[in-house]
């Protein structure tokens, strides 16, 4: 008997049929999971969107509340109702000059850090830049 080949031609047509189908399949199935996500993504926003939409809701319904309107006054606006007595409290050096504060040494804006070190990397000096904190290296 005559050994028989191990592709035929039916193997070989249903392999490129296989291949088509899936060839096929792949794009509709890879789009469904796009617009799978993209739904779940529109779900998780309309969720944020509604959550604000309750707290300025609640914050409406709060501002029209006629002693809620009071205490903000008071307290935002420093603001005194009818009979009642206000005070100011005043600084005891409010008129006199400030003492010279001590104002902390200016740290230099990155680049000029960064350039700094490039230029002292150049030279081989081994010099860092002044971050304002400390000097090393000098």
């Amino acid at each position: 008997m005559a050994k028989r080949p191990q592709l035929t031609g039916r193997a070989a047509i249903l392999a490129v049929v296989v291949c088509a189908i899936a060839m096929s399949l792949a794009y509709p199935v890879r789009e469904y999971i796009s617009l799978r996500r993209s739904i779940s993504e529109l779900r998780a926003e309309r969720a944020e969107v509604e959550a604000e939409k309750q707290a300025l809701l609640a914050r409406d319904r709060q501002s029209r509340d006629p002693n809620w309107i009071k205490k903000t006054a008071k307290e935002r606006l420093h603001y005194c109702g009818p009979g009642e007595k206000c005070y100011v409290v005043m600084e005891p050096h409010q008129g006199k000059e400030q003492k010279a504060v001590k104002q902390p040494v200016a740290v230099p804006p990155w680049y000029q850090t960064l350039w700094e070190s490039v230029e002292a990397a150049d030279k081989g000096t081994g010099r860092r830049a002044v971050t304002g904190k400390e000097t090393v290296g000098q």
